[in-house]
């Protein structure tokens, strides 16, 4: 009943729980082998996808990284479906094909995500020249981790995007780590706001402890593109608590110290949302989004196998 309420934090708040609660699951169905697909989690940069998929139009269009539960889901996806997906069942938003970091559904504009790093950049350009010939209303929103500036398909494709002045909105989810290795022994020069500017693009950074001012810059940037002024550039500085693939903590590698972990799990997103709401309307929220939780795992569970045949199906030819 608060899905579309004009409380921005409670529309913030349901976002992030739905995201955080449905890969919490994951992580509790992970080792029973029901899901059949790598999984990498958001757990802790919920606020990202949510905050900025909340200015979205449903017409609008998504392109991610393989880490994409948050952003499925922040843009309105089907849980039921997702959740199928995910055990590979026929049910699924991709007849159970595309499994955790392949998701697609373009009837909520996610056109897919991407497990070869950078890739969906390039295709997320495409898209917005697309709608810029079609003279749509519609923009498209990228989202990235930091690693992908290093590839040569980042660079390509802000340049193209700011020569054609192409409604596109960059979002870097900067959460320090490309795998185990730290930003700072990746990224030479003057950082990543440079790097854009560099190509005419608007760029801003955004800390990771302000979800509300994530939420105000976001709806600023998409509101730029759709007017017309061209691309923008989104530092969204976040962490995840999880390994980078799997459900699994990660503190055995040493990549990074504990008590730097420990302070962001202290500084939780989520419970600074929650703490904006009144009672009776955090405990709503949680109470709807955990029965639909619920719901969609026994519809996963109740979900049948795709049939041997279909593996010639949805292919370039029959």
């Amino acid at each position: 009943m608060e899905e579309r309420t004009n409380n921005p934090a409670a529309r913030l708040y349901r976002s992030m729980y739905l995201i955080r609660r449905v890969e919490e699951e994951i992580i509790r169905l992970y080792p029973t082998d029901k899901i059949k697909s790598p999984v990498h989690l958001s757990i802790g940069q919920e606020a990202v996808s949510a905050a900025v998929c909340d200015h979205l139009e449903k017409t609008d269009i998504l392109f991610g990284t393989y880490r994409g539960h948050a952003l499925y889901l922040a843009k309105g996806g089907d849980v039921p479906r997702m959740m199928a997906e995910l055990y590979g069942k026929v049910d699924g938003c991709a007849r159970g094909k595309a499994g955790s970091m392949h998701l697609v559904d373009p009837s909520v504009g996610m056109m897919g995500t991407s497990a070869v790093v950078a890739t969906g950049i390039s295709n997320a350009v495409g898209a917005a020249l697309a709608l810029k010939m079609q003279k749509s209303k519609s923009i498209v929103v990228c989202f990235f981790g930091e690693g992908s500036t290093d590839e040569g398909a980042w660079h390509e494709s802000m340049n193209f995007a700011s020569l054609k002045k192409l409604p596109i909105l960059f979002v870097c989810e900067n959460n320090f780590f490309a795998i185990y290795s730290h930003v700072k022994d990746r990224l030479a020069g003057p950082g990543l706001l440079a790097r854009s500017e560099a190509y005419g693009i608007p760029a801003e950074h955004i800390e990771d402890h302000v979800p509300m001012e994530l939420h105000e810059r976001a709806g600023a940037a998409v509101a730029a593109v759709r007017r017309g002024e061209g691309p923008r550039f989104l530092e969204c500085m976040t962490y995840r608590w999880r390994d980078h693939v799997g459900p699994t903590e990660d503190r055995v590698h040493k990549y990074r110290p504990d008590a730097e972990l420990d302070a962001k799990i202290e500084g939780d997103n989520l419970k600074i949302v929650g703490k904006l709401l009144p009672d009776a309307l955090r405990k709503s929220i949680e109470a709807t989004e955990e029965k639909r939780i619920a719901d969609a795992i026994a519809f996963a569970e109740a979900s049948t196998f795709p049939e041997d045949r279909e593996i010639y199906d949805h292919v370039f030819a029959n």
